[in-house]
Parts: C-alpha cells; sequence; structure tokens
C-alpha cells in the first residue's frame, strides 16, 4: 500500500510475543498432545437408570474416533487432523494429532450395552445400569416346617392330651 502526504499505513497482524506459549507449541508439536493435560474434557452424571458420559472433541473427525472396553475400562481415542504444512500458521493454538482418555466403570453398570453419538464436537455415552445394581423387592417366603401346638389343650411328654386348657380354672403343669 503506498503511502501519501499525512497517511499511514496500517498493517494487522497477529503478534507471538510470549516465548512460553512459543515453547509449549513446539513442546506439543514434537512430543504430541501431552504437554496440553486437558485436551479431552468430560462430563458425567447418573440420570435414573442410566449413566451418561459427555466428552468435547470439537473439529475431530468422526471416522477418527474410536471406543475400547476391556475389564471396566472404557478408552476413548480421537485424532484432530494437523494443520496443512504448506500453511503459514500466525496461530496454532489448538491440540493436534492423538487424544485418549480411560474411565473406570464400577461393577454396576451394564458395559455390554454402551451406546456411543458423536453430534456437533461432542461424543455422548449412554451406559445403562445393571439390573443386578437396579433396587428390587426380595420376597419373604414362609415356611411352616415346625410343629404346630394346638392351643386348646395341653399335651403330656407321651402325647396324651391332659385336659381342656380353656376350662381350666388354674394353671395346669405339664
Amino acid at each position: 500500500m503506498a503511502r501519501g502526504k499525512g497517511q499511514t499505513e496500517v498493517a494487522t497482524m497477529l503478534m507471538r510475543t510470549d516465548p512460553f506459549r512459543e515453547l509449549d507449541r513446539f513442546t506439543q508439536q514434537v512430543l504430541g498432545t501431552a504437554a496440553r493435560p486437558a485436551v479431552m474434557p468430560m462430563d458425567a452424571w447418573r440420570e435414573g437408570d442410566q449413566f451418561h458420559v459427555e466428552f468435547d472433541l470439537p473439529g475431530v473427525n468422526p471416522d477418527s474416533l474410536d471406543l475400547d472396553i476391556e475389564n471396566n475400562v472404557v478408552t476413548v481415542r480421537a485424532e484432530r487432523a494437523p494443520v496443512d504444512p504448506s500453511r503459514e500458521m500466525l496461530a496454532a493454538e489448538r491440540p493436534r494429532g492423538v487424544f485418549s482418555r480411560q474411565l473406570v466403570l464400577g461393577s454396576n453398570l451394564d458395559t455390554g450395552r454402551i451406546t456411543a453419538d458423536y453430534c456437533d464436537g461432542v461424543l455422548r455415552l449412554v451406559i445403562p445400569v445393571a439390573e443386578k445394581a437396579k433396587p428390587r423387592k426380595i420376597t419373604v417366603n414362609r415356611s411352616d416346617a415346625g410343629q404346630v401346638i394346638d392351643d386348646t389343650r395341653v399335651i403330656t411328654e407321651n402325647g396324651d392330651p391332659v385336659r381342656d386348657f380353656t376350662a381350666a380354672k388354674e394353671p395346669v403343669s405339664v
């Protein structure tokens, strides 16, 4: 842009002046995403008979998502593609590369019926509570295996009735 008398050139550019951010960016490029511990933020809650988990994964290609479960441990892996090397980046703060997070599930969850959905940059898992962990009513069975004693007669040791107990006016000893 040519400058005329009284005009100044205005250049808009993004300045990178934080040497620590530059070191972090370089470390991230060389070592992957380990320099940023919170690359896969998560929320988890129970709602009724279901356990819900949401992972924030904006910009991740759904085809790069990989979920595995082994011994009640869910492992979520995702990849955000690297920037085209032909681009001259002025700022590169978004983490890129492969991310992984493990979530240990309790034995009260039915890991065989987990469902997963990825929409609007959020991976949602729904894990049903196992039937064995749900509250249930226990039926008490009645067992009358013992001998029923007739309350109108007093029985001697040999099984003979002594007399009518209800007609007795004084205590009867056996």
